[in-house]
């Protein structure tokens, strides 16, 4: 039986993720900022932890407490729904929880003893070329304005997590999502996702799949999602 540790439990992915871990038979931590939304991570199924993940010693305490195998990274700073009139806002804080937010996360797993991060990110960073982009193409760092705030966001946590050897890191960059939680039942957007099967990739990554980067998108159309197939056994569908 192994123990997870979900940062960000309360987000769109987190909140479908908890009952597919609960069910697993794992044993799950899952974390807010907010005391009342710990009722709601423990109905569940998980336990509840409120911490901050800019404050790291708190941060280190929680984790080492946990003693998880696995820590499953779904920090991020966003409008509820996702609101688009919202959202250029959040920006510049997502950013930020994703450079520093995952470098306590990865400091914490460290001291806890982990043996694996896995992380979201995002499949619509990469720099203009040939479509559907691989892993191996390169994210478009030369971007301006809030578009290169969120790529830098994005490379920081990415290699933070893809560098924190002795623990295997694991980035599934997810495609733009709807379903539950989103404020979308559809999308017209190019790389769409449902939020089901970009929880149900989390949960692959625990056991599938070997350390690296990995795209989670319903259509290769923007980005290929044939490795996440392959070797994470995932689909697309959302049940």
């Amino acid at each position: 039986m192994k123990t997870i540790f979900v940062a960000g439990a309360t987000g769109v992915i987190g909140r479908r993720l908890l009952p597919l871990l609960r069910d697993s038979g794992a044993i799950v931590y899952g974390t807010t900022r907010r005391a009342d939304r710990a009722a709601s991570i423990e109905a569940m199924g998980a336990r509840a932890v409120i911490v901050d993940a800019f404050d790291a010693s708190a941060l280190t305490r929680a984790v080492v407490a946990a003693r998880p195998d696995v820590v499953i990274h779904q920090l991020t700073d966003l409008p509820a729904a996702l609101d688009p009139a919202l959202m250029a806002d959040a920006v510049a804080r997502n950013a930020r929880i994703r450079d520093q937010g995952t470098r306590h996360l990865v400091a914490a797993a460290r001291a806890a003893g982990a043996m694996r991060i896995v992380a979201q990110s995002i499949a619509w960073m990469y720099a203009p070329g040939t479509e559907p982009h691989g892993e191996d193409d390169p994210l478009d760092l030369a971007a301006e304005g809030s578009r290169g705030v969120s790529v830098r966001g994005v490379a920081s946590l990415e290699s933070q997590v893809l560098g924190a050897a002795p623990i295997e890191g694991v980035v599934l960059r997810y495609g733009h999502l709807y379903g539950p939680g989103t404020g979308s039942d559809t999308t017209s957007s190019s790389a769409p996702l449902h939020v089901d099967a970009a929880a149900r990739a989390a949960l692959l990554a625990i056991d599938h799949g070997a350390p690296g980067i990995y795209n989670i998108v319903e259509r290769d159309d923007v980005a290929s999602a044939a490795k996440a197939r392959r070797a994470l056994g995932w689909k697309p569908a959302p049940a």
